[in-house]
Parts: structure tokens; sequence; C-alpha cells
């Protein structure tokens, strides 16, 4: 016999049929009347299959009334309408298989409630508690949907290199790679360390984005995307970094800053709408649990028009605004979380995509506009959090974009290939990012990032 999800037992609109399940316990409660009620979870889903395990089983006595939560199990029986509240049905045992105990004084998940500080030491454990499982199911789906919304629109999953000898942001705060010896180095006559030796023959890092190799596969097959793990070497400790997350980020060849404001509009309400549809069990459990409103806020947001103005615009409203930000808004500065969370909570009350912001402050490779002193990019903000997506038109000119790198201080020798696309058949092309973990945070309005990732890696935690 086949083992049956709890998910499609707890579904069944039909009684009587002999099933099984597996999972672990949660729960047990002995009976006086000769029975005892286990509560068993196998991850499907949020709610427990309640077992009614009698005391005529074989192993009653000496291995059913010593189940402690944690312990694993197959149980097979009767699928049977419950006659008491709180489930639709209920399996009623013939036999219960223990296949690993759990002892109840070292399980640190027993009855008693656990905090997210202490789950985070727990990762290995935590997806066996209600919200970690929820946030498994969620992560999963809008993963999958990302996948849906990219495919139904003609885009190519590309899978971009994690080890990379280029840096897209410009930054320099990468993760090394290497496999010299970190004690006795070979070094170069000026005493610097010749990574000439060293494996890849040059400085390799882990990479901070896919865009760079992105953009070589949408000068050749139109639009495609890219989604994989991303690494910055940031030594920040908020709850909304990670030095390890996930980055989609789709490019479109023949494709302007507006085409790329679209597409990340119908890219949010799409996923905003399918993670509803798909998903309300778990966020009605973060509704209650972690976020009153979530649900509403996300079923708002699913069909709120996006609202639209440049940088500069944005700028005069939060000096004109008469709120005392803790920093004052001037031009020329990037805007700040509080900045953010004002524009799309207060002023549009929703999405707002800002545009057109100072070169100064923005990544070498992004199209100069006419003024001289801004460029194609845009912000997608959402109230509550700011910033989901990052993106912009790409420079395809290649004196302007010659002109940028030297700016910003990077070698073009560094970046043969990118300059290439412009010198053989150059095309207006833009794209973005947008950061998974940030995406989960939102949807289920978990407070800190570290719990929306199944391992996170942070300064000091690995």
């Amino acid at each position: 016999m086949r083992r049956t999800k709890v998910a499609e037992l707890l579904g069944a609109t039909v009684c009587g049929a002999e099933v099984r399940a597996a999972g672990w316990v949660r729960t047990r409660r002995d009976s006086k009347g000769g029975f005892s009620f286990l509560e068993v979870n196998d991850g499907s889903c949020l709610a427990n299959l309640q077992v009614i395990a009698p005391d005529t089983l074989p192993n009653y006595g000496d291995e059913v009334l010593h189940l402690h939560p944690g312990a694993s199990v197959v149980v097979e029986g009767e699928l049977a309408q419950s006659v008491g509240s709180g489930q639709a049905v209920e399996l009623k045992a013939r036999a219960v298989r223990v296949l690993g105990g759990s002892p109840p004084v070292e399980y640190p998940l027993g009855k008693q409630k656990v905090n997210f500080d202490r789950l985070r030491e727990l990762p290995h454990l935590r997806p066996r508690t209600n919200s970690f499982g929820a946030l498994a199911r969620v992560r999963h789906v809008l993963a999958q949907e990302i996948h849906r919304f990219f495919d139904a629109r003609g885009f190519l999953y590309v899978h971009t290199p994690v080890i990379t000898a280029n840096d897209c942001e410009g930054a320099g705060e990468m993760f090394r790679v290497t496999t010299l010896d970190p004690h006795s180095p070979p070094r170069l006559p000026d005493g610097t360390v010749d990574f000439g030796q060293d494996f890849f023959g040059r400085r390799a890092s882990l990479t901070v984005s896919g865009q760079l190799e992105g953009e070589a596969y949408a000068c050749a097959l139109g639009d495609i995307y890219t989604f994989g793990p991303t690494f910055r070497a940031e030594n920040s400790n908020t709850r909304r970094h990670l030095s390890e997350f996930w980055m989609v980020e789709p490019e479109m060849a023949f494709a302007d800053l507006d085409d790329d404001a679209a597409l990340a509009e119908a890219f949010l309400r799409h996923l905003f709408g399918a993670v509803l549809a798909r998903c309300g069990e778990d966020l009605g459990f973060f509704d209650r649990r972690v976020q009153p409103g979530v649900v509403a806020r996300l079923e708002r947001l699913a069909a709120a028009p996006f609202g639209r103005l440049t940088y500069t615009e944005a700028v005069r409203l939060l000096e004109t605004s008469g709120r005392a930000f803790e920093y004052a808004p001037s031009w020329g500065m990037d805007l700040q979380s509080e900045h953010e969370r004002y524009l799309a909570g207060e002023v549009f009350q929703g999405p707002v995509v800002v545009t057109d912001y100072p070169e100064a402050i923005k990544a070498f490779y992004m199209r100069r506009n006419d003024d001289g002193r801004t460029v194609a990019a845009m912000d997608v903000l959402l109230p509550e959090v700011g910033e989901i997506i990052g993106g912009s038109q790409r420079e395809e000119r290649l004196e302007v974009l010659l002109e940028a790198m030297r700016r910003a201080g990077l070698a073009p020798e560094a970046y043969p290939h990118y300059l290439d696309l412009r010198r053989f058949g150059s095309v207006p092309h833009a794209g973005f990012g947008l950061g998974f973990e940030r995406l989960v945070q939102f949807c289920t309005g978990m407070n800190n990032i570290r719990d929306v990732i199944p391992y996170p890696r942070a300064p000091r935690l690995c």
C-alpha cells in the first residue's frame, strides 16, 4: 500500500478507505476509554492528521504509550469521518509502526513554544514547526510561479556561473575563491599574492549577480531570466540582509526602461495573486500568528495600480513633506528605507516605480539619460518594506559605456566580452533584479530575513 500524504487525506470527501500515512508525532493524548490520540504531521500541509490508536494494537503498551513529539511513525487503518470538532476526518489505526523514537527530555521542539531566535540555532529541526513548514511551502510556490510566469512569456531560463572574475556592481564586496595556501601563498616580486598560480590563473570570486552573463544571452536569444544564488561579503547584521541569497534577474533585448517597469509590475501582480490562490492555509497562519493583515495587504497589492514618478519628483515630495526624516532628503543622495516607505505607504498608498536616478549613485552599466546627470534606472517600492525590485535600461552605446567604466574606476580591459556586446550588433536592452528572500519575507510578514531561507548565511553565521 502506498503512502498517502496528510494533505490529500484531510481533503478526502469519501471515507471508509484503507490508507497508509506516515509522519512525525506532534502530540499524544491518552484516553481512559482504551485508546490514544496521535497528532501526526508529514509536512504536506499545516494541519495534523488525528490518529486513533486503540489499546488492542500489539505494540500499544510497549511503543504507542511511549511516543513523544518528534517520533516518526507509519500508520495503517481506515479513514473515517471524525466525531470530534476541528477536523473532518481521522484515521482509525489498525497498525502503528514506530520508525524512530524521540527522547522527550532531549527533543527541543516539544509542546512548549520556541521563539525564532532559538530556532535559528536549530536549522535542521525548525522545518518541523508550523512556522517553518509553512515558510517552506510558500517559498516553493513562489519559486514555481517565477518559472511559470517567465515561461508563459517566452523567456528562457539561463544558468549563469556562481564563480566569476567580474564584479558586476563594482563594489568589491565579494567572497574570494582560491586554492592557494592561505599560510604561504605564492608572491610576486613586489610582495603581492601571485594569483596567476591560482586554480583559475587569476582572481576569482563568488558572484554578486548573473546580470552580465544574462545580458550576453539576451543579446542573442531575446528574453531570458536567471534565478540562482548570489553572494555579498557585506558585514551587515540587519533583519534585511544575507550573505547568501537567491536573485531573480530577467533581461530583455529590444526593450527600454518603460518595458522593464511594465514587466516588473506584471511580475509582482502574478506572484501575489498566485501565492494567495495556492497558499491560503499557510498565509492564514502567518496572518494570525506573525503579522496580522498580511493577507489583506497581498490582496490589495495584487490588484493595485502602480504609481510612477522620477527620482527628482520623489526628492521634491520628500523635501516638502514636513516629515522629520532621520536622513534629510536631498538631490543626489540614495533614497533610504524610510523615504521609500513614506512614498509607497503614505503618498501613493500602494506600489510605486521611481525612475531616473542620479548617475553618481548607480552602477556603471546603466544607460545615461540625455540630461547628462541621471541614468535610466528604476526601483519598485512597496508599502511597509520599500524597495523590492531594482533595474535599469543597460547602456548599449560603446563609447558612453567606456566612459562610465573609467569614471567608476573599472578597467575596460577586464570586461572584453561585455564590451563585445556593444561592438557586434548592439541593441537596447533592459532588466531588473529581485531578491527572492525579500519577496518571501514580504509575502509572509516574517520580521527577519534569516527566517525565510532554509540555512541562513550572514556574518559569523555559517
